[in-house]
C-alpha cells in the first residue's frame, strides 16, 4: 500500500485550494529553474531511468517517447497534452485539472524544455467546463507570477500554454485524431508513419502525452528517478491514479502503487463490493475498452500493465468498473458496443461497418433472440475488426465482446435457450 509521503497528487480530492499560493505550499514550482539548468538531456535520461510508462492507456515509456523528438529540426516543436478523457469509467484527469492544475503546468514546462518546444496545447474535453475554468485561472496566475511566458520561472526558456476545448468526440483521444481536431479539421486518425514526433501538429515535430503522465513529471524530477522506480514491480513502476466505479460502496479516485492487488484496491479504498466480495461477478479493470475479468481472476490479479496482460485484459486508464451479480453482463456489453459504434469516425471499413454489426448482434444476444453458432460468428467478426484499422478504435470495440464470450459464454447460451423455451411455450 502506498504511503502518504509517496503520493504525487496530494490535492486529488480538492481539500485545499487549487490556486498558485496553495500549490506552492504543496511543493509545486519549487526550484524549477535549477531543474531546467540541468539540461534537456538530463531531464530525458531521468525520465527514462524512472521507468514511467504513459498513463493514458498505451503504457509506452515516457522518456523514450520524448527522446524521439529531433534535437533541431528547423521547425517549431510542440507538446500537446491529451485531456480529452473520453474513455467510459475514466475520471482521473479531470480531478487533476480541477484540483491540482499547477502540477500539470509545471510538468508542461519541463517536458517542453526537454523537447525544444516553446508552445504547448492542452486539448481538453469540452464538457469539462469547471476543469477548463480552473486550468485557465492557473495559467493566468502563472503568467502573472512570471512562471510562464518569457523566461518562464527564471529558467531562460520561453513557453506559452494554450487551452483548446474539444467537442466531446471519443476518437479525439487518439493522438493523431486529436492533432487533426486541434488543426480545425475533422477528428480522424492519420496513417502512421509519419509519427507525430516527425510530422505532428502543423506537420511539425510533436509529442502527445496524457495529463497524468505530464503532471507526475515535476515530482519525479525533484525526488529522483530511483524513488519512482522503487515503487511497484519491475517494468510496472511508480504510482497510478485508479478510478473505481460501479457496484462498490464508496466509488472513488485513489492514487496507489502500481501492482497493488485488485481485491486490496477495491476493499481498502472503495469500501468493498456491494453485498460483499462473494457478490462480485466481473470487473472491467482498465476502462470500457479492456476485456472484463471474472471473479476468480479478480481474487489474485495485480493492477499493472503486465499482470493484466497475462490475464488477457489490460490496465488501460486504470478505470475499474465493478459489476456485482445483479448485472446483466450481456446487456452491459451491448451498451458498450453501441457506444463504440456511435463514436467510430467512419474512416476504416472494418470499424465503420463492423461496430454496427456487432452492436446489432449483441442486442439480439441480450434478448436471447439468436442462434448459438452466432456467438462464434460474432467472435470471428471481432477478430476481423481487431488490428485491421488505422487506430485502436476497432480493437476497443472488439475487446469487450471477446472478454464477455471468453469468460461468460454459458450465460449467453443459457439466454438463448431461455428465449427459445419461452417462445416454444407461447406457441
Amino acid at each position: 500500500m502506498l504511503s502518504d509521503s509517496d503520493r504525487i497528487f496530494t490535492n486529488l480530492y480538492g481539500w485545499e485550494p487549487f490556486g498558485l499560493a496553495a500549490a506552492r505550499k504543496r511543493g509545486d514550482w519549487d526550484g524549477t529553474a535549477a531543474i531546467i539548468a540541468k539540461g534537456r538531456d538530463w531531464i530525458i535520461e531521468e525520465m527514462k531511468q524512472s521507468g514511467m510508462r504513459g498513463r493514458g492507456g498505451a503504457g509506452f515509456p515516457t522518456g523514450m517517447k520524448w527522446s524521439f523528438m529531433p534535437k533541431d529540426s528547423g521547425k517549431p516543436h510542440y507538446l500537446v497534452v491529451n485531456a480529452d478523457e473520453g474513455e467510459p469509467g475514466t475520471c482521473k484527469d479531470r480531478d487533476m485539472m480541477r484540483y491540482d492544475p499547477h502540477k500539470l503546468l509545471e510538468g508542461c514546462l519541463y517536458a517542453c524544455f526537454a523537447m525544444g518546444s516553446h508552445a504547448c496545447y492542452i486539448y481538453i474535453r469540452g464538457e469539462f467546463k469547471e476543469e477548463a475554468r480552473n486550468l485557465q485561472t492557473a495559467i493566468d496566475e502563472c503568467y502573472d507570477a512570471g512562471l510562464l511566458g518569457k523566461n518562464a520561472a527564471g529558467s531562460g526558456w520561453d513557453l506559452d500554454i494554450y487551452i483548446h476545448l474539444g467537442m466531446g468526440a471519443y476518437i479525439c483521444g487518439e493522438e493523431t485524431a486529436l492533432i487533426e481536431s486541434l488543426e480545425g479539421k475533422k477528428g480522424q486518425p492519420r496513417n502512421k508513419p509519419p509519427f507525430p514526433a516527425m510530422a505532428g501538429l502543423y506537420s511539425c515535430p510533436t509529442t502527445v502525452n496524457n495529463v497524468e503522465t505530464i503532471a507526475a513529471v515535476p515530482t519525479i524530477l525533484r525526488r529522483g528517478a530511483s524513488w519512482f522506480s522503487g515503487i511497484g514491480r519491475p517494468k510496472n513502476v511508480g504510482t497510478k491514479v485508479f478510478c473505481i466505479s460501479g457496484h462498490v460502496n464508496q466509488p472513488c479516485n485513489v492514487e496507489e502503487e502500481m501492482g497493488i492487488p485488485l481485491k486490496e484496491l477495491i476493499e481498502k479504498h472503495a469500501g468493498g463490493v456491494r453485498g460483499g466480495w462473494d457478490n462480485l461477478l466481473a470487473v472491467i479493470p482498465g476502462g470500457s475498452s479492456t476485456p472484463m475479468i471474472p471473479r476468480d481472476v479478480c481474487d489474485t490479479v495485480l493492477m499493472d500493465f503486465d499482470a493484466l496482460k497475462d490475464a488477457r485484459s489490460g490496465l488501460g486508464t486504470a478505470a475499474v468498473i465493478v459489476m456485482d451479480k445483479s448485472t446483466d453482463l450481456i446487456k452491459a456489453i451491448a451498451r458498450l458496443s453501441k457506444f463504440y459504434m456511435h463514436e467510430s469516425c467512419g474512416q476504416c471499413t472494418p470499424c465503420r461497418e463492423g461496430t454496427g454489426w456487432m452492436w446489432r448482434v449483441m442486442e439480439r444476444l441480450a434478448r436471447g433472440n439468436a442462434r448459438v453458432d452466432e456467438i462464434d460468428m460474432l467472435i470471428d467478426v471481432s477478430k476481423e475488426i481487431e488490428g485491421h484499422t488505422i487506430c485502436a478504435h476497432g480493437d476497443a470495440a472488439a475487446w469487450p465482446i471477446q472478454g464477455l464470450v471468453r469468460h461468460f459464454r454459458p450465460m449467453i447460451e443459457q439466454r438463448i435457450a431461455d428465449y427459445n423455451g419461452h417462445r416454444m411455450a407461447a406457441e
